[in-house]
């Protein structure tokens, strides 16, 4: 019987368009390695090696070293100049990335399907891509009017050892809250990120609003469908005892 629902975040509870989120996202994250002295536009690339080694981290260890390790290789930054960084990332996180709030779609259903959920005896997870710190995934929670308290477990950098579209990233959520795949419900809008998951047996929902499938994934092999129907469907499901 299924008794935990994890939702992803990006595109699914927090509704926006992911190129648009890129692009804001960059655009105001180049003026932090700017007042640290850094070339913008390398850092910025060094970004996305960060990304990409944390994608292909074997479980090793966790993504937060990952991410610092390659960006301060491909840099050539380490010692305090490295650490003034990840503070000033962090202290952005909090603060000047909530500008990026501006391109969220309004919607009263992410926060009201969670705690709905929660009511009803569900083990709510944030199972959102651990990309980022803590702060950053509070900040977005936040322009949807969510907080941490809302969740049983939220992933991100520092807690995980896996991402997206790797099924040892769900494997690993499995373990930390003691559940099987039979026992769960995966909710989100990316078919290869999101409904790998069914690989593992968990059941799916794919919310169709915001979808990325860059990959072309014949989605009519998933349950799917709006944010509204995505609700629809949760709130009939039945009460946990």
């Amino acid at each position: 019987m299924i008794d935990t629902i994890l939702f992803d975040l990006d595109g699914t509870l927090a509704r926006f368009k992911q190129d648009e989120f890129i692009n804001t996202y960059f655009g105001e994250l180049s003026k932090v390695f700017l007042r640290l002295g850094l070339d913008a536009e390398k850092a910025c690339k060094g970004v996305w090696v960060g990304t990409k080694a944390m994608v292909l981290n074997d479980g090793a260890e966790l993504n937060t070293r990952r991410f610092w390790d390659a960006f301060s290789e491909f840099m050539g930054i380490e010692g305090d100049l490295l650490a003034a960084a990840e503070a000033a990332c962090d202290d952005f996180y909090s603060n000047e990335f909530n500008i990026v709030k501006s391109i969220v779609e309004h919607s009263e259903i992410p926060a009201r399907v969670v705690r709905a959920m929660a009511e009803k005896g569900y083990k709510v997870v944030l199972a959102t891509n651990p990309l980022f710190p803590p702060c950053a995934v509070d900040s977005r929670l936040g322009w949807i009017g969510l907080e941490r308290d809302d969740f049983e477990l939220i992933t991100h950098y520092e807690n995980s050892t896996f991402c997206k579209p790797n099924p040892a990233y769900y494997q690993e959520v499995l373990v930390k809250i003691g559940k099987t795949p039979e026992q769960c419900l995966m909710v989100g809008n990316n078919p290869a990120e999101d409904m790998c998951a069914s690989k593992l047996g968990m059941e799916v929902f794919l919310v169709t609003d915001f979808m990325e499938n860059e990959t072309g994934i014949d989605i009519s092999q998933f349950r799917n469908g709006t944010i509204e129907d995505m609700e629809a469907y949760l709130m009939a499901m039945p009460e946990v005892l």
